[in-house]
């Protein structure tokens, strides 16, 4: 691992966090448990830690997941299919983050933010992936950041320190095409 940048330490241990407890929202592929965390590598984990990506609202989880699937991927996959969860959170330790000013303080560059197709997104993530990793190295359970898709935030679990979470409802598969 690379030497951590003391500033940015410095301005994550510094930024506002609370407990956070809520309903989140999460569209997975069929069959797979909504509630499992990983490592992909995405805007806010470095594939150090798992994560458990999710949005404030139904709309805000579709709206993700729809760039990743019609813009963001090279290929629209056409057979697979996705389930909308709802969730049941609580943290403990919540980083808030609730504008893209703030990102921009911590040095994201968020002129393009949420811009860039998938095959760019090295040029993007790697400022918030360091934000993401401070926040999980100063033993915070989760980031409520601003989405990159429209105005519903999303709330990233960092899975280690976290609490379970719990699946309350499954609201069946999503119609892409409403």
């Amino acid at each position: 691992m690379a030497a951590r940048d003391s500033g940015l330490l410095d301005a994550v241990e510094a930024l506002p966090f609370a407990p956070w407890a809520g309903t989140a929202w999460r569209i997975v592929r069929e069959g797979r448990d909504p509630t499992q965390c990983n490592a992909p590598g995405g805007r806010w984990d470095d594939q150090t830690f798992d994560v458990l990506y999710t949005s404030t609202h139904a709309d805000g989880a579709r709206a993700e997941m729809f760039f990743h699937l019609s813009r963001g991927q090279p290929v629209m996959p056409s057979r697979v299919r996705y389930g909308l969860h709802e969730l049941r959170v609580s943290l403990a330790a919540c980083v808030r983050i609730d504008t893209l000013d703030a990102l921009a303080a911590l040095g994201v560059k968020t002129a393009n933010f949420g811009q860039m197709s998938y095959n760019e997104r090295q040029a993007e993530y790697p400022r918030s992936q360091d934000i993401a990793e401070a926040a999980h190295f100063h033993g915070r359970d989760g980031l409520l950041v601003p989405s990159a898709r429209g105005p519903h935030p999303n709330l990233v679990v960092l899975c280690e320190q976290a609490g379970p979470v719990t699946a309350l409802h499954d609201h069946g598969l999503v119609d892409w095409r409403a």
